[in-house]
């Protein structure tokens, strides 16, 4: 079966009055979290031109670990977080409402006038 018959299929039974789990809802959004902060990191890390080997370098920890939290395999703490920010001289912005996850880093603006 493919993804996009599965997808339909998950969503037929949704608006037919299925309700997921509440452990299997809860995974659900604590991988679509996990998956925003690795797209922004990746986003902001490729956007400087940067490899894994110089972000990890620039934060302070290894390339695996650059690699695990771009691919979604680890959830980093708030201090890891601080250091990724100003690694990727940026500002971390997160907003959390439900079912809406939204993960950006947004550059420093340098005045170069």
């Amino acid at each position: 079966m493919s993804h996009s018959r599965w997808k339909t299929l998950r969503e037929r039974k949704l608006a037919a009055g299925f309700t997921e789990p509440e452990d299997v809802a809860e995974a659900r959004r604590e991988i679509r979290l996990s998956m925003a902060l690795a797209k922004a990191v990746y986003d902001r890390r490729t956007e400087l031109g940067l490899t894994q080997a110089e972000l990890a370098e620039r934060a302070g920890l290894t390339q695996a670990k650059v690699s695990r939290i771009e691919g979604s395999d680890t959830v980093p703490t708030l201090p890891l977080l601080a250091k990724l920010a100003e690694a990727l001289d940026a500002v971390l912005n997160i907003a959390l409402d439900n079912d809406d996850t939204q993960v950006s880093f947004t550059g420093h603006r340098t005045n170069a006038a």
